[in-house]
Order: C-alpha cells, then sequence, then structure tokens
C-alpha cells in the first residue's frame, strides 16, 4: 500500500460569505412578510368599507319602507267615508288646510318649524329607531284627466274630484330623513 501524501491543503471554508447569504435570505423573507402584511391590512380596509356599505343601505331601506308604510296609512285614511273633515287654516292631527303660495314662503315640509306631522302607527321591527310621520294637504277640486274639462256645456261629472296632497318622512336618530310625496284622489 502505497500512500501518497500530498502537501495540498484543503480549502479553508469562507465563513464571512456564509454569513452574508444567510442574512440575505433573512432581509428576503422580511420584505414578504411586509408585502403579505400589507396586503392583509388591504383587504381588511376593503372589507370593513363593504360592511359600512351594506349596513347604509340598509338603513335606508328601512327608512324609505317606514316613509312608504306612512304614505300607505294615510291614503287608507282619506279613502274613509266620508273623508275627514279637515280645517280651514292650519294643520289639525295630520290634516292642514288648502296651503297659500306667498313669497318666500316654504312648503310646509321644508320648514323646520313646521310641527303638524303625525306619528304613523307602523312599527317595522327589527330594532330600528324608524319613526314614520306624515301630514295631508287638502288642494281643493280638480280634473281627473287631462282636458276632461274642455267638453263645453256637456262636462262630464265625474271629471273633477277633491285632491289631497300627502307627505311622509321617516326619521331615525342621527340617520338621513327620507321624504315622499304623493297626490291622491279618493
Amino acid at each position: 500500500m502505497n500512500r501518497t501524501v500530498s502537501n495540498k491543503k484543503a480549502p479553508a471554508r469562507n465563513v464571512r460569505g456564509a454569513a452574508l447569504v444567510r442574512g440575505a435570505a433573512l432581509v428576503v423573507v422580511m420584505i414578504l412578510l411586509l408585502l403579505m402584511t400589507l396586503l392583509g391590512l388591504a383587504s381588511l380596509r376593503g372589507t370593513l368599507l363593504e360592511e359600512r356599505m351594506g349596513a347604509n343601505l340598509l338603513d335606508r331601506s328601512l327608512g324609505f319602507q317606514a316613509a312608504e308604510a306612512a304614505l300607505r296609512e294615510a291614503e287608507a285614511r282619506l279613502d274613509l267615508r266620508p273623508t275627514p273633515a279637515f280645517p280651514v287654516g292650519g294643520c289639525n292631527f295630520g290634516l292642514c288646510a288648502q296651503p297659500v303660495p306667498a313669497v318666500g314662503s316654504l312648503d310646509r315640509w321644508l320648514d323646520p318649524a313646521f310641527v303638524g306631522w303625525v306619528n304613523a302607527s307602523v312599527n317595522l321591527g327589527g330594532g330600528a329607531a324608524v319613526q314614520p310621520q306624515y301630514f295631508i294637504e287638502d288642494l281643493g277640486v280638480g280634473t281627473n284627466t287631462p282636458g276632461c274639462d274642455r267638453g263645453g256645456d256637456d262636462v262630464d261629472p265625474g271629471c273633477f274630484s277633491r285632491r289631497f296632497r300627502i307627505t311622509a318622512r321617516s326619521v331615525a336618530a342621527n340617520r338621513g330623513q327620507i321624504i315622499l310625496q304623493s297626490n291622491f284622489a279618493p
């Protein structure tokens, strides 16, 4: 057995280079972790925005349904026979006299000092604090169809009927209010 002995030294390991490679991997992993955190926060923000939008849509829908229910309640009140008696001036229990147009005056429903609103007996449930209200204005007698009064002496008696304007609103604490109006002829 011949052994050859070589005088070559085994290559020395570069300890310093290996430490730098391990340090680069740490930096890459930290950057990837930061990017994933930012993506997670962005998706969370989008989810919260969608939740708020859904809650606002629900509030708006409940408010609209409450105002519509108050409108229907007022129409049912006008469909009673005989038609309720309206006051000569002002408002009484949600029934208001004919509006008198005056220069610079607001419609009743626009006037913040107006107190003729009547609470509707509608309860939508769902825990929402929505209180629908309405009032009815007498608009006098009007034509049922356009041009029916142009018949000369032979005007159809069904051409004219009494008209009313119903204004309904839903009011909830710290929420927007929804106002609906309808012209009604019983």
